[in-house]
This record gives structure tokens, C-alpha cells and sequence, in this order.
């Protein structure tokens, strides 16, 4: 008798277990399955900083082809969904200063409305109108504020990571439905 109960008290928790809803990040099926092709036009830049559309828009390419399920082509005809996005603002702050009382550390926001939209069916199926991210970074101990290429080379490092965490969070979203 002991066995019998055991027995079932484990096929019940299989049967449970099997259908908690839980999925592989990046395994989600939520895009209608005739999408195979995504276009992924050129950011719009309507800000003053120089080339970050060209690097926000690469991350982004680069993190849908890694999911290997989709095409993904640099223009919004001839596609059966497109991502296009507006960079609206960005910003760089002092947040940390040091006893000279020069800036150490730097917050750099991205803001962006951002929208992925079904061609076949003319439909948005995910859009975030001010979707923002955040990264500190540091000069280095030997560097002041002052320094254009300490400030430029960190900067440089601090947007790819934003870029990266950007295009992440954005293809999740939309594959997964979040």
C-alpha cells in the first residue's frame, strides 16, 4: 500500500510539474508563426549625440539573429515585421566626485520609443514609448573630468554596454511577450 501511494504522489507531482508554464529564455513562442523575416531599419537619432543609432540599431540585429529563428534584414519593405525605433533622449550626469571635487563617476541614460509591428496583419504587436536605460562608469584612479580621453573612451565603453542590455531586454520583450 505504501508503494502505491508513493507512486502516486510522484505522478501527480510529474503531471504538476509538467505544466507549470515555464519556458527557456529566448524559446517563447508568441510572434505569429508566419513571421520569419524582421526588418530592423536604422534608429532614428533625434538627438545631438553622434552615431548611437548605428550602434543601438547593430545590438539589436545582432541579438535577434542570435535567437537563429529569424531573418533579419536592415530595412522595414519586404519583411513580415519590423522594429523601428527613436532615440529621444540622452544624457550624460556626474554622479561621483572626487576630493578635488571633479567628476569620478558618470551616469549615461538612453530613452527611447521604441515599437515592433506586424506587416501582414498591420497590427502592433509590442511598443514601449519611452523605454529607458541606465550605466555608470567610472575614470579611471589617474584621470580627472577634465581628461577628453579618459571622459570619450569611457563613454564609448559604457553606451556598448547600454547598447548590449538595450537590445537584450528589447528582443526578450517581444519574442517572449514580457
Amino acid at each position: 500500500m505504501p508503494r502505491v501511494l508513493a507512486a502516486c504522489a510522484v505522478g501527480v507531482v510529474a503531471l504538476l510539474s509538467a505544466s507549470c508554464g515555464y519556458s527557456l529564455l529566448g524559446r517563447g513562442a508568441f510572434l505569429p508563426s508566419y513571421i520569419r523575416t524582421v526588418g530592423v531599419p536604422q534608429f532614428v537619432n533625434a538627438t545631438p549625440y553622434f552615431d548611437i543609432e548605428r550602434v543601438l540599431t547593430e545590438k539589436v540585429r545582432t541579438e535577434f539573429i542570435g535567437r537563429g529563428r529569424y531573418e533579419v534584414l536592415p530595412q522595414d519593405d519586404g519583411v513580415d515585421a519590423v522594429l523601428r525605433g527613436t532615440i529621444t533622449a540622452v544624457s550624460v550626469e556626474p554622479a561621483n566626485f572626487n576630493s578635488q571635487q571633479q567628476a569620478s563617476r558618470y551616469t549615461f541614460t538612453v530613452t527611447m520609443k521604441i515599437e515592433f509591428i506586424d506587416l501582414r496583419a498591420t497590427k502592433v504587436l509590442w511598443e514601449n514609448p519611452s523605454m529607458s536605460f541606465r550605466e555608470d562608469y567610472d575614470l579611471p584612479p589617474n584621470e580627472s573630468g577634465d581628461s577628453v580621453q579618459a571622459f570619450l573612451g569611457q563613454g564609448a565603453n559604457a553606451s556598448d554596454r547600454i547598447a548590449t542590455n538595450f537590445a537584450r531586454t528589447v528582443v526578450n520583450a517581444i519574442l517572449e511577450a514580457f
